[in-house]
């Protein structure tokens, strides 16, 4: 591992053990401070894809033998793909908690049909460079990964106070009162929601070896799980105690709806107008990310000038980028804008700190196997189900962006006098 990796793994470690620390109470943090970390660890995620990139472009142009990615599958908010040499052991570092020892266990505690419990830091901290692909396309919205996750095992219900605004000072009235200048506060609930995933395989997989039949039966219930959250961030209903979305936010919890904005297509002002429509009066946000549909992004690259340059400076890596320099990430729950079939009065995409949005994780994942139901057919079954919650925990966090209904305009054709006419 060269040092540049080390020392941005190194930070994140400490990062979140100040946070963890914050949690359970050995330590107090300001909100300010909470939210400096947040953006310093997500900074510090992009860096550390930066130069994982640039270790694989260096070992390309070296023609070095052949090169392997190995994903930590220990803290997995951060899994680090590593780049080894032949025969070089790869390097334990703090971002590894789940040992190969303990991966062969659950296994063989699966094969003897017992319930194994995964960490929920293995299902809600995926890292997203390495997750979501299994055996096909990523079904997983990063989404997930890049929220706040705050861990409360054994919970029930979570607040967040949050300040709504500020007031004003002035100076005194005629009878020598102060002027008002009242804080407004407000609270975010998170209440639990079990979240299950099931999965039926062929008896042939316990022909692996533990560790890796472990992490299959493991892969296949976190990515179901994750797919579920991930979507939820943005429509869950927040109903009986279900996770509360950021689409579906109503008024008189954290986001007032006359902030959102109706744009009808997307063009060259749309990005501006997105940008500079969120936040206080006094400050552009810079830790902002725009969250919306693969289609829209389609759409923000084929705008054009009239000359036919592109508007718009587009980079890609996966679910995530950057759009001018704002960054951006995918999510399949968000309507399309510019699909002609969505209706107007849709959300589609949100924008602001992704650090507003928190994801609590009440419960590890348990996951069970049963060879019962259909023995027969020689399927083996698993179930796993966890308990977690999320809401908007900052007044306006996001903007949201609906569809804007189109105005057609009607041409009346005149009336042409008859005597003018003329024949036909």
């Amino acid at each position: 591992m060269n040092e540049k990796l080390r020392r941005i793994l190194k930070r994140k470690a400490e990062i979140r053990a100040k946070l963890q620390a914050n949690v359970e109470g050995t330590i107090e943090l300001t909100e300010e401070d909470i939210k400096a970390l947040q953006g310093e660890l997500e900074d510090l995620n992009k860096e550390e894809e930066a130069a994982v990139e640039e270790a694989e472009q260096e070992e390309q142009r070296n023609k070095a033998n052949a090169m392997t990615d190995i994903v930590n599958r220990g803290n997995s908010s951060n899994n680090l793909r590593k780049i080894l040499q032949p025969g070089e052991e790869p390097e334990e570092t703090q971002e590894r908690t789940i040992t190969k020892e303990e991966m062969k266990k659950r296994g063989k505690e699966l094969k003897e049909q017992r319930a194994i419990t995964v960490g929920s830091s293995e299902i809600a901290l995926k890292k997203h460079t390495a997750e979501g692909v299994n055996k096909t396309f990523n079904e997983v919205s990063t989404l997930v990964d890049l929220v706040k996750v705050v861990p409360l095992n054994g919970g029930e219900t979570y607040e967040r106070g949050y300040v709504v605004s500020h007031g004003e000072g002035g100076e005194k009235d005629s009878d020598g009162n102060y002027k008002d200048a009242e804080t407004k506060f407000a609270y975010a609930t998170i209440n639990k929601q079990e979240v299950t995933a099931y999965q039926e395989q062929p008896k042939a997989i316990k022909k692996l070896a533990d560790e890796d039949y472990s992490q299959e039966v493991i892969d296949g219930i976190g990515i179901a799980i994750r797919k579920k959250l991930s979507k939820d961030i943005m429509t869950g209903p927040g109903t009986d105690g279900k996770i509360q979305g950021i689409f579906t936010n109503p008024t008189k919890f954290a986001i007032d709806s006359k902030t959102d904005l109706e744009i009808s297509k997307i063009d060259e002002d749309t990005l501006d107008e997105i940008v500079y429509s969120y936040g206080g009066e006094e400050d552009v946000q810079n830790d902002a990310c725009l969250i919306l549909n693969k289609l829209d992004l389609k759409a923000f690259k084929k705008v054009r000038y009239p000359d036919g340059k592109k508007v718009y400076d587009i980079v890609s890596k996966g679910n995530t980028g950057t759009i001018d320099g704002v960054p951006y990430v995918l999510n399949s729950a968000c309507n399309s804008l510019s699909d002609k079939n969505t209706q107007a009065g849709k959300y589609c995409m949100a924008y602001g700190s992704l650090s507003n949005y928190e994801l609590a994780v009440f419960s590890d994942i348990e996951v069970e196997e049963s060879n019962d139901y259909k023995f027969k057919q020689g399927q083996i079954a698993h179930r796993g189900d966890g308990f977690f919650g999320g809401n908007v925990t900052a007044y306006n966090g996001f903007i949201r962006v609906k569809k804007a209904a189109t105005t057609t305009v009607e041409v009346t054709k005149p009336e042409t006098n008859q005597d003018d006419a003329g024949e036909i």
